[in-house]
């Protein structure tokens, strides 16, 4: 469909700070309501190391496939949570770059790994671009950008959603775009290549201070043959839908699934299983990948229920889960030519 003529949904922004504007939206802060969520009970019974390797084992990755991609076929690696490598068109691009061991802005506190990252930084093939939904300690690590770039240098372009391009430069990053939703950019060298903000329901903050000060978004990355779909960090919303009219149908979709409990305070932030299966429809989703589950201890619901509910839902639409699938961390995966798991 074409929405030349439809007014495509815009952040909000007054007095400094970004607002949703999506009637889904809720705001739900205060001490109150995040002892709340403390005292909330923990359904999440994350078992030793020795029962992780059974349920959730990490691979090995295969890096003779990773340094040397199909040409005609998509292929992704996931790293954990929210951190995929994904290889198309002759192209490398990472999201949310996440290798270190807590989600914090300090190393010996806040929300650990009970899956550690498959490889080091040092390992990974050459990347030409790295996408970063929204400043989160989950989704934007210092200590991972610096070690990028230790590796990559200026051969890196970031993009990243408005707000969070004055941060990255004092990271030490060289080539950074910043974008709104629907803005779109080429990749240096690569004028086949076009990527894309796109809007998705969240919120921002790294201190006491910047409450909303930048902005969260998606990513399409579309080259001349494939194109790929990031939701980054979201609630359900109604953005979804216009994405998939203005961008799909969309080869390989990258839906979060998990850190959805308790719900009356997860909605508005992070879609479930339910609402990611509506997520992959909205968007003309061709295959998916579940992340943002199965890594860092900050979920409420049991650990595996991410990926045994999407199965689930899956089932009730009558859609097969070889389109919206998990993988194991570190598995190289060749969209059309390798069986994924079954969730």
């Amino acid at each position: 469909m074409d929405t030349a003529n439809e007014d495509l949904i815009r952040p909000i922004y007054k007095n400094g700070r970004y607002e949703n504007p999506f009637d889904t939206w809720e705001t739900i802060r205060g001490i109150g309501n995040i002892f709340k969520v403390m005292r909330s009970e923990d359904f999440s019974k994350i078992p030793n190391q020795r029962e992780l390797d059974k349920t959730l084992p990490v691979e090995n990755p295969n890096f003779q496939k990773l340094r040397n991609p199909p040409q005609s076929e998509l292929q992704i690696m996931w790293i954990g949570h929210a951190s995929v490598l994904v290889q198309m068109d002759g192209v490398t691009i990472l999201t949310d770059p996440m290798f270190r061991d807590r989600c914090s802005p300090v190393q010996f506190m806040g929300p650990k790994r009970y899956r550690p990252p498959p490889c080091k930084i040092e390992d990974l093939p050459h990347i030409d671009g790295v996408i970063i939904s929204h400043n989160h300690f989950d989704h934007l690590d210092l200590g991972s950008v610096q070690s990028l770039n230790s590796k990559f240098s200026d051969k890196i372009t970031w993009y990243v959603a408005a707000g969070t391009k004055e941060w990255m430069l004092n990271a030490g990053c060289k080539n950074v775009i910043e974008l709104s939703w629907w803005e779109e950019a080429e990749l240096p060298g690569r004028p086949d290549f076009k990527i894309a903000s796109v809007p998705c329901q969240h919120r921002c903050q790294r201190s006491l201070w910047d409450y909303m000060k930048a902005l969260w978004c998606g990513w399409i990355v579309k080259g001349p043959t494939k194109s790929f779909y990031f939701a980054g960090d979201t609630g359900y919303c109604s953005a979804f839908k216009q994405i998939g009219r203005k961008y799909g149908p969309i080869d390989l979709a990258a839906i979060p699934i998990g850190a959805y409990n308790p719900r009356w305070s997860m909605r508005p932030i992070h879609v479930d299983p339910e609402e990611a299966v509506k997520i992959f429809e909205d968007v003309g989703a061709k295959n998916a990948l579940g992340i943002h589950w199965g890594t860092f201890r900050m979920i409420k619901e049991f650990y595996l229920e991410p990926r045994t509910k999407l199965g689930e839902e899956l089932d009730k639409k009558n859609i097969s889960r070889d389109k919206f699938f998990t993988l194991r961390h570190g598995l190289v995966h060749t969209i059309g030519q390798d069986i994924p798991e079954q969730t």
